[in-house]
Formats: structure tokens, sequence, C-alpha cells
């Protein structure tokens, strides 16, 4: 699943780990399973994460001496949302922006 569409003009390796966090959002990653999930440099997705906690589309929990990351709820896509892309977001795939 991705991030709703308000969300996605972003740099794609915060895109990238944003989609992965909505995929997890019941139970949240680790900052190894993102970068797992993720290809990209440990480094782009410590960035990544920084700018997305920034912007705060992500929350982290200290639970049990484990650190989990979740997106916010209002980036999860409603349950009328379809995962076909939109026009825009089919423009913004094939054109080098």
């Amino acid at each position: 699943m991705q991030a709703k569409s308000t969300y996605r003009d972003r740099y794609e390796t915060e895109l990238a780990v944003l989609d992965t966090l909505v995929d997890a959002r019941e139970e949240g990653l680790t900052i190894f399973e993102v970068r797992a999930s993720v290809d990209a440099s440990i480094d782009d997705i410590e960035e990544s994460l920084a700018a997305l906690k920034a912007d705060d589309l992500i929350r982290v929990t200290n639970a049990d001496s484990e650190t989990r990351i979740y997106p916010r709820d209002r980036v999860i896509p409603d349950d009328e949302e379809t995962d076909d892309p939109s026009v825009v977001d089919a423009l913004r795939e094939r054109l080098p922006f």
C-alpha cells in the first residue's frame, strides 16, 4: 500500500520509507526492518527518517527497549482510495523531475 497521494511529492528514499511504513502500519518497523525493505544506503534512510519526523509524518516509540517507527494516521490512505495511480502520479513516474 502506498501513502496518500497528498504525501507522495517527496524524495525517492523518503517515499520508499513512507510506503514501507504504511505497509507495516499495525506493527511498525525497527530501523533494521526499514533498512532491509528499502533499497538505499543507511545514511539516506536516516536522512529520510529525520525529514519525515520533522514533517510529523511518522512517530517513533520506545517500548520494551525496542524502537519502532509508525506512519501517522493521516498518511495512511482511506479504504475508498484505490491502489491505481492517479494521472498525476503516472506522469510523475514517467517524467524525470
